[in-house]
């Protein structure tokens, strides 16, 4: 007679499960992540996993919701420390850029996996949700400062557009060996902030 399993050794395995689905990701690339590779991951039998998710889908939008979560929890924290405006919209991205070096994979998994069936699950787009808010907020707040002024979510989207594309060419190796990326932030945003400046005079 199968062991009763408790909320908590449901929400363990669930973690484990996700875990092992990041893992193989990481390695593998989406195609790794079937169900009976994470069985043979975690030393199970390969219909275990179909106790806890309805197929490899649903696993994979489980771990995408935790990333975008992490994500938004890391930025929401850089905002939150004491600081001007400014100060706070720097603090958020040197926090983005953070998460996307130390958790590679993850990021990976937020932005390069696509998944036609995302609008099925609610968490998943619950946290994206959450994390797309993150991108706006900073400019909120220097425009509620007078420090910028304009339509916050399109400056967040242009931001957002630097940092995610030097990290995705920083993360895949295809940025100059002469070109250092944090130096190629900061003179992107530099020539970003003297051109709202122009726009603003």
């Amino acid at each position: 007679m199968p062991r009763v399993l408790s909320s908590e050794d449901v929400e363990d395995f669930r973690r484990r499960l996700c875990g092992a689905a990041e893992g193989l990701f990481a390695a593998r690339g989406p195609e790794a992540v079937t169900m009976r590779e994470l069985a043979t991951a975690l030393g199970v039998s390969p219909m275990t996993p179909y106790r806890y998710f309805k197929d490899k889908d649903a696993i994979l939008a489980a771990v995408r919701a935790a990333a975008f979560t992490r994500f938004a929890e890391t930025i929401e924290a850089a905002m939150a420390r004491p600081g001007s405006a400014f100060d706070k919209s720097r603090q958020a991205a040197a926090a983005y850029v953070d998460f996307a070096l130390t958790q590679p994979q993850a990021y990976r998994l937020m932005f390069d996996l696509s998944q036609p069936t995302e609008d099925d699950y609610p968490d998943l787009t619950a946290a994206a949700a959450r994390a797309r808010r993150t991108m706006t907020a900073h400019v909120e707040a220097m425009i509620e400062a007078g420090a910028m002024q304009g339509d916050a979510e399109m400056i967040g989207h242009v931001f957002w557009t630097i940092l995610h594309g030097s990290l995705v060419l920083q993360l895949s190796g295809k940025l100059s060996p002469t070109i250092d990326p944090q130096k190629l932030r900061q003179t992107a945003f530099s020539l970003l902030e003297r051109g709202l400046d122009l726009a603003m005079s």
